[in-house]
């Protein structure tokens, strides 16, 4: 694949005005699926359902079943909607969407379409530094999604110089809600990082409603970004491309960074953008040409003749306004004064997407400090080096146990990081790895005294400078028990016998 001609982003701005639109898939964590009885892989306890068992007549379009629609799907839909600002329809309907893919066994999708579940809202987002963005939302719609398809003997797990492919219909028929925005504008050289900011908010508002785990490493929640430029000065907007279903917000930044550049060196070059859907790579931090962008004529939508439309009653609004959780920005000034953080540590975890990650594990019994420590330290550390998702690497009640063990006095903080190491190679729990590694520190104050004794015996004249009163000197003896243990040892504990040792000679 050749590369892409990349303006620098700086001056793609000077030349180009960004506009950006967001599509958020949100998979709803209902325990069965939008239209038929079947177990809802979303739900925590069909996470690991092997492929094809989750499904039902109605998911394989098979002839003769019929749809009938989730309760608590539709109460989901609009507690989301009301998060988001939006006005609920009193009479919402599903359509039909055609198209043809293999892991939609109908050849048509139940959607909505002109007549949505929410319409017209707003959402606040909030950048690094405290400024506020408010991002429009044109409607919030449902929907279920198809099925996966997973590509075979090719070298990177895609469709390109795949051998064949295996289709697995489990998560067809998955309910989904669809948050759409209108154009944003203004966002200049923030676009990309309005993008993560506004993943996020989606995220943070979907946990706190309880209605999705929003997992993007595992699809529950997937960002199709469009971005297009007009020229500094036109009003007409540009031509769009959709960056379809980027699972990280760390990729939704970068992925709307690219689309800036790239498109900016082809206008600049006397070169048109093609209307088409892209595909972000991961490893190599590029878009590549997916197919050219459907309008909703090519979808042939019609009104879906075997479910009557959702008319939810002005009762059932009311409680479910009246249940709405604390607003994101609420939630994030709650959470900073619970954890006694200062503006510049409670920003750093913010600006690191980890909020829910850092909060979890304190649920778990870690302290606001040590939790924040790891997450944003440690943990991310990994992830950068991997190109993966922090959380997608170790739940939040492993990092608890793992900081159990160091407040037992089990474990360093040195011993620890390699006992999270053994966590993320999926070696088992923190207490497994620290098992099977022989990692644990060594309480033994005889074992520790052996150790000095040896060292104090090869260095004399740290011992005579110790005997003087040059305490500082014990480093070096120190530093001889800590190989001696092989890192295993409480170096405070090995000073103190160290002093104890020496006075005793």
């Amino acid at each position: 694949m050749a590369k892409d001609a990349l303006m620098d982003f700086d001056k793609a701005l000077e030349l180009f005005e960004p506009v950006l639109g967001f599509e958020v898939h949100v998979e709803l964590n209902t325990e069965t699926k939008m239209f038929s009885p079947a177990g809802n892989p979303a739900h925590p306890s069909n996470h690991d359902a092997a492929p094809n068992t989750l499904v039902a007549p109605v998911d394989m379009g098979l002839p003769g079943s019929l749809p009938v629609v989730n309760e608590t799907a539709v109460r989901y839909s609009i507690s989301l909607g009301l998060a988001l600002g939006c006005s609920i329809a009193p009479s919402s309907r599903f359509a039909r969407k055609n198209y043809f893919y293999p892991d939609l066994g109908k050849n048509y999708q139940i959607s909505q379409y002109d007549e949505p579940i929410a319409f017209e809202g707003r959402v606040e987002i909030e950048l690094e530094g405290g400024d506020i963005v408010e991002i429009p939302i044109e409607r919030a719609h449902m929907e279920e999604d198809a099925g996966k398809l997973t590509h075979m003997g090719g070298a990177t797990g895609r469709i390109q110089g795949a051998e064949y492919s295996l289709v697995d219909y489990n998560r067809a028929g998955v309910p989904l809600v669809e948050i759409v925005t209108k154009p944003i504008y203004g966002t200049e050289h923030r676009a990309p990082e309005v993008a993560k900011a506004y993943v996020a908010t989606i995220r943070d508002i979907v946990r706190g409603l309880g209605i999705s785990e929003a997992r993007m490493e595992r699809g529950n929640l997937r960002c199709d970004a469009n971005v297009s430029l007009r020229p500094r000065g036109q009003e007409k907007l540009g031509t769009r491309t959709e960056t379809k279903n980027v699972n990280s917000m760390r990729s939704v930044e970068r992925a709307v960074r690219y689309e800036i550049q790239r498109q900016a060196a082809i206008l600049a070059g006397g070169g048109t953008i093609i209307q088409e859907t892209r595909h972000w790579h991961e490893d190599t931090g590029r878009t590549s040409p997916g197919r050219p962008k459907s309008d909703a004529d090519d979808y042939r939508y019609f009104p879906e003749p075997d479910l009557l439309p959702v008319e939810p009653a002005d009762e059932l609004i009311a409680q479910l306004r009246a249940e709405l959780p604390e607003a994101p920005a609420v939630y994030r000034r709650r959470l900073k004064a619970d954890w006694g953080f200062t503006d510049l540590e409670f920003q750093d975890v913010a600006n690191s997407g980890l909020l829910a990650e850092v909060e979890a594990t304190i649920a778990a019994g870690a302290s606001p400090a040590s939790a924040r420590k790891w997450w944003t330290g440690e943990i991310s550390r990994i992830a950068n080096a991997q190109g993966a998702e922090p959380a997608a690497l170790v739940e939040p009640a492993s990092v608890a146990a793992l900081q159990q063990l160091i407040d037992a006095g089990t474990l360093t903080d040195k011993l620890a990081r390699q006992v999270l190491e053994g966590v993320i190679a999926g070696e088992g729990t923190p207490q497994e790895v620290v098992d099977a590694r022989g990692l644990a520190v060594v309480s033994d104050d005889g074992a520790l005294i052996a150790a000095i004794d040896d060292a104090l015996a090869a260095q004399p004249d740290v011992l005579a400078k110790i005997q003087d009163g040059k305490v500082q000197a014990a480093g070096a003896v120190i530093g001889a028990v800590m190989k001696a243990m092989k890192g295993q040892a409480d170096a405070a504990r090995v000073r103190e016998l160290i002093l104890e040792r020496a006075g005793a000679q």
